[in-house]
């Protein structure tokens, strides 16, 4: 069956074209939020790399000599500030664990608001944490940063597979028979489609069996996860590659960005995601497992790195920020 000039008639399939429902006041306002912290810290370590540039560069013997040495090292009038809104900003990392503790802060807004902040503070902190050392990571201070950066990288983990693990809107986890409902509606809307072959989707659907992905490693299994999300844009862009011509190529990147065709993207939108549901259903299992010890370690990573900032501020203070 040949796909070009192919007008197809799509049933069962929701049009990409649809509109979404406004956003909450509320969620407005949360996006706004988020947007406005990550511009101020981006402006503000722009601002800081640009006027430090000189300084950061030299050697540490240096740097004494540098006129910019009484601003810039940690100690200094803006190291000094960079510390303090290191601590503020850490002081908002902790409120989402926290918040899973203290009943008046968890009734306060979304779980995946406080995510979503989690997360941005988690990535944003650590580059301030940076520039405040002044890129000098020795002794106790220098413990501290790592240890921070070893959490910074279990978060990213945690972040990845929480994602993982499906939630409806209120963050709560669906069960197996809900996912096998879902992804036998999508199916059924796949079988339906004309303008793809079978064969033309397999490379999307297929997954390890279930009996091979019980005999994998965790680490394997992590791999394996990452592997099929870098790879699915490639595989949608040599599948929507099938339904263009002409023009469309350059258009769409090669397929890499949506058609104007909205049958076509709307067949795309929902291969796309019952790629990801197969994907989530055939390592969900193992996907909790990793879950459950990733808590076992992230938690004592940042009960230690809680420890060192508290000893290195007492340190910083005792001794009067010398």
């Amino acid at each position: 069956m040949s796909l070009i000039g192919i007008a197809p008639q799509v049933r069962g399939f929701p049009s990409v074209t649809s509109h979404r429902p406004p956003l909450s006041k509320g969620e407005r306002l949360h996006r706004f939020t988020v947007l406005a912290a990550t511009l101020a810290v981006v402006a503000l370590l722009s601002f800081v790399a640009v006027k430090g540039a000189g300084y950061y560069t030299l050697a540490l013997e240096d740097r004494p000599l540098s006129p910019l040495h009484a601003q810039l090292r940690s100690s200094g009038t803006v190291g000094l500030k960079l510390g303090i809104i290191s601590l503020v900003m850490f002081g908002v990392l902790f409120l989402y664990p926290l918040r899973k503790r203290l009943k008046w802060l968890a009734r306060i807004g979304a779980t995946r608001r406080w995510l979503r902040l989690h997360v941005l503070f988690g990535i944003t902190t650590p580059l301030v944490v940076t520039f405040h050392t002044a890129f000098r990571w020795h002794g106790l201070a220098g413990l501290a940063y790592w240890t921070m950066i070893a959490v910074a990288i279990s978060g990213f983990v945690g972040r990845y597979v929480y994602a993982k693990i499906p939630r409806s809107l209120n963050s709560v986890q669906l069960s197996m028979e809900e996912l096998q409902a879902e992804c036998a509606a999508m199916a059924t809307r796949l079988n339906d489609q004309e303008v793809f072959r079978p064969e033309d989707l397999a490379p999307l659907m297929n997954v390890p069996a279930a009996k091979e992905i019980r005999r994998m490693n965790l680490v394997r299994v992590l791999w394996m996860m990452l592997r099929r999300d870098l790879a699915r844009p490639f595989l949608v862009s040599r599948l929507r590659r099938r339904a263009l011509r002409g023009s469309q190529y350059i258009s769409t990147l090669g397929g890499f960005r949506p058609s104007h065709d909205r049958d076509v993207e709307a067949i795309v939108d929902n291969l796309r995601r019952q790629s990801r549901l197969t994907t989530t259903m055939a390592f969900l299992d193992r996907t909790e497992r990793i879950f459950h010890l990733w808590h076992i370690i992230h938690r004592p990573f940042s009960i230690s790195f809680v420890i060192l900032l508290a000893v290195h501020i007492g340190v910083a203070l005792s001794v009067g920020l010398r």
